[in-house]
């Protein structure tokens, strides 16, 4: 069994975007490229955005700190603190209105 505090590591990895040239920071937390489900903890500056990509599989985006915004095509969803955003299927991008971390979800789907 392994024990993680996501908070100090929301934290860290905040610490780790405002010092970094491109906003961001991240650390995955459990699972991988290996495994079907995976959780990371990005962090961004108050500006920063991941640009439009594809959605990998069903994915959640859990805010820890800050506030976000989440688009897809012409629809978006503000999250703050504490907040659990469905990503949608298809193209989205994500971008922080503050200083803000989250804790990304991702269950890829496998091709049968």
């Amino acid at each position: 069994m392994q024990k993680i505090s996501i908070e100090a590591l929301a934290r860290q990895q905040i610490a780790a975007a405002l010092a970094a040239a491109s906003g961001r920071a991240a650390d995955t937390v459990y699972g991988g490229h290996e495994k079907v489900l995976r959780q990371t903890v990005m962090a961004f500056k108050a500006g920063t955005r991941l640009s439009e990509h594809q959605n990998p599989g069903e994915a959640t985006v859990f805010v820890l700190q800050g506030r976000v915004r989440l688009r897809s095509g012409e629809d978006s969803w503000q999250g703050k603190a504490g907040d659990l955003l469905i990503v949608p299927e298809g193209l989205h991008s994500l971008e922080a209105e503050e200083d803000s971390a989250i804790l990304m979800t991702v269950a890829k789907v496998t091709a049968r």
